[in-house]
């Protein structure tokens, strides 16, 4: 089975929207998510991302299903160094390299910043979400496990989910079975990009996910569009 994931188009935040940029992204994505052949599409209650996923469920004629567990991880923490609140998936290197716990598989969601917000319960939420629909296509998570799956009926059926950056990649985290905060910290996919995960049976009746490409914009560079580094902080230090 495929698990793919796409990030919204170039955002504008304000509005809940795309930028002309963006629109323009989604518009790149139709021949890249026609050649997915998908099985089922899932979106986003976000209009970012109902907007990147509509041309292509309107060349497709078909529909994605809405689902808000999709929405972006919405699990605001406290800043210990300015006392606001902040987004608890984009972090300074000054706050999560310092702090052991967040490089846990198993506790880095109990990590003191973590525990300012309801990360913990919204990483169970989301997670337990995405194992229900991978249930229904024949993987069951085996009780107790880091990263196993139960295979009860073998596929290679596609599943695409349109989302965002954070929940993405933190579902990402669950699906390996690492820390969520590493995930979030190390990897970037860029605005409109195509992450692949795929099943992978070394044993019989047993699957792990696999990543086969993450952040992917070669739609982009076929349609002669820059991509986007929205989500992606300073490069040097301004």
């Amino acid at each position: 089975m495929r698990l793919v994931f796409i990030r919204h188009g170039d955002p504008d935040y304000e509005h809940d929207s795309l930028t002309p940029r963006g629109r323009k992204e989604a518009e790149a994505l139709v021949p890249r998510v026609a050649g997915l052949n998908a099985d089922a599409f899932y979106c986003s209650p976000l209009g970012r991302a109902k907007l990147t996923a509509e041309p292509s469920m309107k060349f497709l004629g078909r529909e994605a299903e809405i689902v808000p567990w999709l929405e972006e991880f919405n699990a605001p923490v406290l800043d210990p160094y300015s006392g606001n609140i902040r987004c608890a998936w984009n972090l300074p290197p000054k706050y999560w390299t310092e702090d052991a716990m967040l490089y846990s598989k198993d506790e880095w969601t109990h990590a003191d910043i973590m525990r300012t917000g309801r990360v913990e319960s919204r990483f169970k939420e989301i997670c337990a979400s995405m194992d229900e629909v991978i249930k229904q296509y024949g993987y069951v998570r085996r009780p107790g496990s880091e990263n196993i799956y139960d295979v009860i009926s073998p596929n290679t059926k596609t599943i695409v989910f349109f989302c965002h950056m954070g929940v993405s990649l933190v579902l990402m985290s669950h699906l390996f079975g690492i820390s969520g905060a590493c995930m979030w910290q190390n990897f970037c996919p860029l605005p409109s990009s195509v992450s692949m995960l795929r099943t992978e049976e070394c044993d019989k009746g047993i699957a792990v996910f696999r990543t086969a490409f993450l952040g992917d914009v070669s739609h982009l560079y076929a349609a002669g569009i820059e991509p986007s580094f929205s989500g992606f902080a300073n490069e040097i230090y301004p």
